[in-house]
């Protein structure tokens, strides 16, 4: 590593440490619901506070898990007040007092609106929980984690493919709509929904050394690299059938990046030299993969369909933020000084077109013209402080690692 690769991780780390601490950590406490307990539901693009919408447990978990975290990397006591804000409010109005799990939605009251159990949100309530237990030591929250992690192996999981099912009724029983969201096919297994119970999967490790935890976590990775990662072109194909037929051909160049780091960071965090040998080849084919999607301003495009020829080349938020962590991967792991720079090429682009430094966080995206996307939300179902906070913490964390090589 020669002096200006040092300095260019120097400077990217102090310029998240200041995005996180000035312009998005700040944009979320302002969402805190005073009256109500919890977060309001929903920002729309425009700026404007819709009180009673609907409250979605991916949104409210990854505030958990955002806050927590950066509770446990700055120290700072208004995000430790955040993150205990957010358990209690999930505890109170997401657990599931009577079948277990947590709901995917409720009202702006707290009471139950869409009670199904979809297991990508079970994914992020562990990760959140999991989280608060990291940076804390809150037994409680680690009793949440485990008691979520019983019922998805309990109801979910497939002993005899391997893998998990996509979605189940309040009572774990099965339902006829599996979808994520709408635009995904209704398939029983996803690319999305196993990356999202890896990830917390792994971050459970961290503070329980459970066997058969880790015995998940390692058939999950070799469902990714023997089932999900494309052999042919490197990939991730996205929807299976039972048998991990696949269904669809949808490139998703966001999730090729941001699934190279998340299966890295299992396969270090078990420690297993010959896991790491089966699963690194993986992780540097799927950032290539990922590469294709780059562009010369250092973003990247959204997704493809090969198969009809035609791409989205607008530029969602959250895949330019895999992309700054992703390519520091490779850096901080293989030497790879390109991916360096394609990494502090992303966080260029990210602050000079997708932050948003007049109205605070970032906006959705910029489309394919050039203009800021104002018509999807600043917060919402899906629109959560998740992939820029974590871009932030990741390069801080890294950038102490790399640096004190």
């Amino acid at each position: 590593m020669n002096r200006e690769q040092k300095d260019t991780v120097g400077r990217m780390a102090d310029e998240m440490r200041k995005e996180l601490t000035g312009n998005i950590l700040p944009f979320w406490m302002g969402t805190a619901d005073p009256d109500r307990g919890g977060f309001y539901g929903r920002i729309s693009g425009h700026g404007e506070l819709h009180r009673d919408a609907p409250r979605a447990s991916v949104l409210n978990m990854r505030l958990l898990w955002t806050f927590a975290a950066a509770y446990r990397v700055t120290g700072d006591a208004a995000c430790l007040e955040m993150a205990r804000r957010a358990k209690e409010y999930v505890e109170r109005c997401f657990v599931d007092p009577r079948y277990g799990g947590v709901y995917w939605s409720v009202d702006a009251a707290g009471n139950p609106l869409d009670a199904k159990k979809q297991i990508y949100s079970q994914g992020f309530a562990i990760y959140g929980m999991s989280e608060y237990c990291r940076a804390t030591g809150d037994e409680s929250a680690l009793e949440c984690a485990k008691n979520l992690f019983e019922a998805v192996e309990q109801y979910a999981h497939d002993a005899r493919f391997g893998g998990y099912w996509e979605a189940l009724g309040s009572d774990w029983s099965e339902i006829a709509d599996m979808r994520l969201s709408a635009k995904d096919s209704n398939e029983r297994k996803s690319m999305n929904t196993h990356l999202h119970v890896l990830e917390p999967y792994t971050n459970l490790y961290r503070v329980w050394k459970d066997p058969r935890l880790e015995a998940r976590i390692r058939e999950l990775l070799e469902v990714f690299c023997s089932r999900i990662v494309d052999a042919r072109t490197g990939h991730f194909n996205l929807f299976f059938g039972d048998e991990w037929d696949v269904r669809g051909g949808i490139v998703s160049y966001g999730h090729d990046i941001e699934g190279s780091w998340l299966l890295h960071e299992a396969a270090l965090e078990l420690g297993d030299e010959s896991l790491l040998k089966r699963v690194e080849p993986v992780v540097r084919r799927l950032a290539a993969a990922a590469a294709e999607g780059l562009q010369p301003d250092g973003s990247i495009i959204y997704e493809s369909d090969p198969a009809r020829g035609v791409s989205d080349h607008d530029r969602h938020w959250w895949p330019q933020a895999e992309s700054v962590i992703g390519y520091l991967n490779l850096f901080q792991h293989f030497g790879d000084g390109e991916a360096l720079r394609r990494s502090e090429a992303a966080w260029r682009y990210i602050d000079a077109r997708i932050v948003d430094h007049e109205g605070g966080e970032w906006f959705w995206s910029r489309r394919a013209d050039g203009t800021a996307n104002l018509d999807d939300d600043k917060a919402g179902f899906w629109k959560c402080p998740y992939h820029n906070s974590r871009m932030c913490l990741a390069v801080i964390e890294r950038a102490d690692k790399i640096l004190g090589a």
